[in-house]
């Protein structure tokens, strides 16, 4: 009897959520019905309903995409198997997918149908959406344009592999269309040094119509390389799976970029740039997570032999100096040997500040050595790398990158930065946790860097992880959470973003590479499913929302991003190499500045010496012990040329890379050298804003959120009429109080400009919340 009520339960278990499932699917296919029919109404009556037409295609899409993972709840579960840290039941999880997909369709209906009402009846007036002309994008100086205006480009990495780049139910308005040639790897050239004509086929065929981009694949190495270099695959990491030091991968590269570049020069599919590397990354440190990969767990002879050569220059061939540094006997500099990885405790030493930095130049030779084969045959191909950016804002730094060389390098910016909620590996709340609604610290500081160090490049982020990554995951993301970070991310300077990833096929199904991938060993794939974009209908059209109001208030933002950055913050590699916690101290100072209303801007010895100092009014030098003799001369320099430097005390560049105690101090020469004597960083903004005062935004935003910290950034730039455009982010965990107002005392009234309502000067922000605002100055 027991059996006979347990398999009742089941059945009556199964049958409500078939009931669920039908009125769901019956609801959502109404309201996409009366929305279809509202839509034609506005047309008719002349408003633009572009906004409307991508929440239907996403509607339609994942009723399809619903229905298939009904059907397929086996496969689905296995997702949710894979990715280890989302906790719960799976097999629930598997079950209650396809009707919360059904679910977040209903709501994303249900808040068009209510927006293209007001719209209707003059409750809200919305600018028309600018669309993306896809097949005619320029690219001008440090932006896209279409249309004769800046446009800021979207889709998404790893998009729908298999399915043909110019298949409409993929590469759309909706889901964002920019063209991918495809992966060039080394497997291009043969032995004889002839080119793989199948590989070189496709890339010479494929259409060129539309912007898109081309990537450097730095694996799969021929057998006939490996049998020639045995060393090859010495000193790698997982998607650089050669030396880059092996004089036959030079050549094999050099002949490969010559000829990709002789077959894609002038091709639209390559506006986007040539992607140099994939994540590179050459940690050399025991016990990280790329150690524990087995990554770099040896060096080459010919990684060894360079080094030896970089010592030789960087001693000027003097061994005893080396030996007093490194407390070493060597008795030449072919002697010289060391443990490898290095153990941890070598972090401050002169051994590892020598292998640390000269890890970095070898890595930016070797991206400046694919850029000149490049540019043989391609002179104006415009190249970037998908650097990982948490590398300049973490303290580690083994890893041979060094953000400022490779943007200065290439001819634009790239990255692969990631914003997150808390890491779902761990149990307990995060440092940021206290203030702030998601960890924004990676994008914002890096960003603001190398938007410092080339302000005038266009810069791609070639897989953004705003949605999801190895470390977070969150199936019910909220809409406002979306926009918030591709908002924020976009006034930082991203010009595109490929989002991570859409693995969907036209019919509702994983694309066949995933699905083929599930039970394999490539658990970057494996794990990305679950939770992700392909299962949120409210996260994928929230994104495409976000950035049709970007791009329809395109050249507000971009006048907002080009404000003037007067404070900047002095940034030494040389420090973050040699302390424990360099990137983490010179944070506190990046955050109490980056609520004022202005973008933080850095300064670094070549910063100073390539561009117009006129661009800030200070400089902040903060817990920087540690910099090189050219460092400091350049600071000199800058005084003696006028420059103003606030330093917090005197033991900040005090010693150089080595740590000996430096015998010079700054003089303040023609310029202005305030020394504070303080370890406070408060100490130095307050200090600085004082003396900057009469270059503070004349607007003034105040904020109450019932804590003493600030959560809301903004920015403000004047609108050519006599008033101001402004705009705010709340990155705050709680609703802000905000109040607007001039510096001067004036009157003024605001205007939300997405909507065209009225706003008084004080008025509520919620967490997550987005404005853009119009500033005007009252008549007496």
């Amino acid at each position: 009897m027991k059996k006979k009520y347990k398999l009742l339960l089941l059945l009556l278990f199964a049958n409500c959520f078939a009931a669920q499932a039908q009125d769901l699917e019956r609801k959502a296919e109404k309201k996409i019905t009366r929305l279809e029919t509202l839509m034609s109404k506005a047309e008719r009556e002349g408003f633009d309903v572009t906004r409307e037409k991508t929440i239907i295609w996403f509607s339609k899409e994942f009723l399809k995409i619903a229905r298939w993972d009904e059907n397929n709840t086996d496969f689905i579960q296995s997702t949710f198997e894979e990715f280890k840290p989302l906790k719960g039941d799976k097999a629930q999880m598997a079950k209650d997918l396809p009707n919360f997909e059904r679910k977040k369709v209903v709501e994303i209906l249900d808040k068009g149908i209510a927006n293209l009402t007001r719209v209707m009846n003059g409750t809200i007036v919305r600018r028309p959406v600018a669309k993306v002309d896809w097949e005619n994008i320029k690219v001008e100086k440090d932006q896209f344009t279409s249309n004769g205006k800046p446009v800021f480009l979207y889709d998404y990495f790893s998009k729908s592999m298999g399915n043909p780049t110019l298949d409409s139910n993929i590469y759309n308005d909706h889901l964002g269309n920019i063209d991918r040639i495809g992966g060039v790897t080394p497997l291009l050239l043969n032995e004889d040094r002839t080119f793989n004509q199948r590989t070189l086929n496709r890339i010479v065929r494929h259409p060129d119509t539309k912007a898109g981009y081309l990537l450097l694949w730095n694996t799969n190495i021929p057998e006939w390389i490996e049998k020639q270099e045995p060393e090859v695959t010495k000193g790698v990491n997982t998607f650089m799976g050669f030396d880059i030091d092996n004089p036959l991968m030079r050549e094999v590269w050099g002949s490969i970029m010559q000829k990709t570049g002789e077959v894609t020069k002038g091709r639209k599919a390559v506006q986007l740039g040539y992607i140099l590397a994939n994540e590179p990354h050459w940690l050399s440190e025991e016990g990280n997570w790329a150690y524990k990969l087995g990554e770099m767990n040896e060096l080459s002879s010919y990684t060894l032999d360079k080094f030896k050569s970089w010592l030789i220059k960087k001693y000027n061939n003097d061994l005893a100096q080396l030996n007093k540094n490194w407390k070493t006997e060597f008795e030449t500099f072919k002697d010289i040997s060391f443990v490898f990885p290095l153990k941890k405790e070598t972090k401050g030493s002169p051994f590892r500040y020598d292998w640390d930095r000269f890890n970095m130049d070898r890595v930016t030779e070797w991206f400046s050595f694919l850029q000149t084969e490049l540019h043989k045959t391609n002179p104006k191909g415009d190249t970037h790398i998908k650097l990982i950016s948490h590398f300049f804002s973490d303290d580690e730094r083994s890893h041979g990158i060094d953000l400022e060389s490779l943007t200065e390098l290439t001819t634009m910016i790239g990255d692969d930065a990631k914003t997150r909620e808390r890491d779902i590996r761990f149990d307990k709340p995060e440092f940021w946790e206290a203030n702030y609604s998601y960890h924004w610290q990676e994008l914002c500081v890096s960003y603001d860097f190398m938007e410092s160090v080339s302000p005038d490049k266009i810069h791609v982020n070639s897989e953004t992880h705003f949605l999801s990554s190895v470390a977070w995951r969150k199936l019910d993301t909220s809409p406002e959470y979306v926009r918030n970070n591709f908002w924020l991310a976009t006034l930082h300077g991203m010009d595109a973003g490929l989002s991570w990833f859409w693995a969907r096929d036209p019919d509702g199904s994983p694309e066949a590479r995933f699905e083929n991938n599930i039970y394999s060993k490539d658990r970057a794939l494996s794990e990305s499913f679950a939770a992700s974009v392909n299962m949120q209908p409210q996260v994928a059209n929230e994104l495409t929302q976000v950035m049709m109001d970007l791009n329809s208030f395109s050249e507000e933002i971009m006048a907002l991003r080009r404000q003037r950055k007067p404070i900047r913050l002095f940034h030494s590699e040389t420090s973050a190499i040699n302390k424990e916690h360099h990137m983490t101290q010179q944070y506190d100072l990046y955050e109490s500045l980056f609520f004022e209303g202005f973008p933080v801007g850095y300064a670094t010895e070549n910063i100073i010496k390539k561009q117009d100092s006129k661009n800030w009014d200070v400089l902040l030098v903060y817990k920087t012990e540690y910099v090189t003799d050219s460092e400091f001369n350049e600071l000199q320099n800058y005084l003696d040329n006028g420059g103003t430097v606030i330093m917090d005390n005197e033991t900040s560049l005090s010693m150089n890379e080595y740590g000996y105690k430096r015998s010079k101090t700054l003089k303040k020469g023609k310029g202005n050298l305030h020394i504070l004597k303080t370890d406070e960083y408060e100490t130095l903004k307050t200090f600085a804003l004082d003396l900057i005062a009469d270059k503070l935004p004349a607007v003034v935003l105040s904020e109450s959120n019932g804590a003493a910290h600030k959560g809301c950034t903004w920015r403000i730039a004047p609108n050519g009429k006599g008033g101001y455009v402004m705009t705010i982010i709340n990155l705050g965990k709680t609703k802000a109080r905000l109040n607007v107002s001039m510096r001067n005392g004036e009157e003024i009234k605001c205007t939300d400009i997405l909507t065209q309502q009225p706003l008084k000067t004080m008025f509520d922000l919620d967490v997550h919340g987005v404005l853009l605002l119009e500033i005007e100055k009252t008549k007496n």
